[in-house]
Order: structure tokens, then sequence, then C-alpha cells
């Protein structure tokens, strides 16, 4: 009878054995980290997309965040195949955003370009462009509107409440876009769990 068990125990075990090479070859695909790399940069440009940024740009970053060393223009052209002034143009970028440095090598003339890879201040930073690029100018636009001639018609009366409604969201995202910038990860990460019970 302990025969019959070992042998048949055999079996299931070649079987999974079988079962997760079978799955393994087919169904999980493990990558190289070349290829990972390569497919994070492409990825992340289509997903920047989405974010009102310019994919270029979001595979320049990408590049330098997913690099182990500072990369030379050349470098960024070569591995993205872009031309010379749109990868200086995105590196500017970059650097206006606060997200990229440049970074001297020894020995080199070269300029080398680094991203900052933490991710926390990563998200501020772009928080922080994204508020003074979309929701600031908001603001100032919907002050701007309130001010009309006749403000004692009621249709007057209806568009200026609209405008302060607008107005007082766009203060709350601009005032949580402030509270994002000024803290510390661990800040909102209690805030965000406190809200979540």
């Amino acid at each position: 009878m302990s025969v019959y068990f070992f042998n048949l125990f055999s079996k299931i075990i070649e079987s999974s054995e079988i079962l997760f090479i079978f799955v393994k070859e087919n169904y999980l695909s493990i990558m190289k980290l070349d290829e990972a790399k390569e497919k994070y940069i492409q990825t992340w440009g289509t997903f920047a997309t989405n974010w009102g940024i310019n994919r270029t740009m979001a595979q320049v970053h990408a590049l330098l965040l997913a690099s182990d060393k500072p990369l030379s223009t050349d470098e960024v052209m070569e591995a993205l195949q872009i031309s010379r002034g749109n990868a200086n143009m995105n590196l500017r970028d970059l650097m206006n955003w606060g997200i990229v440095r440049k970074e001297l090598v020894k020995g080199e003339r070269k300029e080398y370009f680094v991203a900052d890879k933490d991710v926390w201040y990563l998200f501020k930073q772009i928080t922080k462009e994204r508020r003074k690029r979309e929701i600031e100018p908001v603001v100032a636009f919907l002050e701007e509107l309130k001010n009309i001639e006749d403000k004692d018609s009621n249709e007057a009366k209806e568009f200026i409440k609209l405008m302060e409604d607008f107005s007082s969201v766009t203060q709350k995202i601009n005032n949580i876009m402030d509270l994002a910038i000024k803290s510390d990860d661990h800040w909102l990460v209690g805030k965000i769990t406190n809200l979540l019970k």
C-alpha cells in the first residue's frame, strides 16, 4: 500500500513540475532587465500623455530614472531615437520642473543628467508644477470673471454665484495640493488611512 502512495505522490510531484514549467514558459513573462526598462520607458511615456505631459518628456525622465549612471544628451538621443533639439528641450523642461539636474562627470566635457529618484520628492515637485501651470491660472481667471459691470440683475447674480462655486472648489483643490507639497510622506499616508477608516 505504501508503495502505491509513494508512486502516486511521485506522479503528482512530477505533474506539478511539468505544470509549473508549462505555466512559466507560456504565461509568466520573466523579462530581462533591458526589456523591463524599455517597457517601463515606453509605458511611462504613454501614461504621461493621459496626464497632459509630453510623451517624449516622460520617456526622457523614465530613462534617467531607470539609469544607474548619469546620461549625456547623446546617450538620451541614442536610447530614445530622438533628435538633439528634442532631447535638449525635454532635458531643459525636466530641469525647470526640478526633477532632473546636471551632474559633472570627472574628465568629461559633456553635460550629464540625472533624475531625482526620491519618489515622494518627485510627487511633490510634479504636484507643485501642475498647480502652478493648471490650478493657479484657473483661480485668477475665475476671480477676473466675477468682476462684471451689472452685478444687480438676476442673471449676473447667478453667474457670479456660479463663478464663486467654481472658485471655491478650485481653491479647495489648490489647498489640498499645497498640503501635499508641504507635507512629508508619512503625514499624507496617515491622512489617507484616516479617510479610508
